[in-house]
């Protein structure tokens, strides 16, 4: 019951015009997240901070050099994944399977 509520918020949400929701399918074994979770916050003046998260520690980058390393890794991660269209068919197909 819990994930059938989680998937339908996570439908409409995604259907905000300010959002995008994308799906890493299962099958993609290799991809660029598989380092951990990460954050990328990006401020109106320009500046970004990331934080990364491993298994043993966390860590919270702003030197912008390593920032860009970040922004690049979550660019792949974003073309991996699936587009924020299939995503959202994806989960209205996985909600009707529950």
């Amino acid at each position: 019951m819990v994930a059938r509520r989680q998937l339908e918020r996570l439908l409409e949400v995604g259907q905000l015009r300010n959002v995008e929701v994308q799906v890493m399918p299962t099958d993609r074994e290799d991809h660029a997240g598989m380092g951990g979770p990460l954050q990328l916050l990006k401020f109106e003046d320009g500046s970004a901070v990331a934080h990364w998260e491993g298994q043993l520690s966390s860590r919270l980058i702003s030197d912008p050099k390593e920032v860009r390393i970040v922004e690049l890794r979550y660019g792949i991660i974003r073309a991996q994944a699936l587009t924020p269209r299939e995503s959202l068919a994806f989960i209205e197909k996985a909600l009707g399977e529950t």
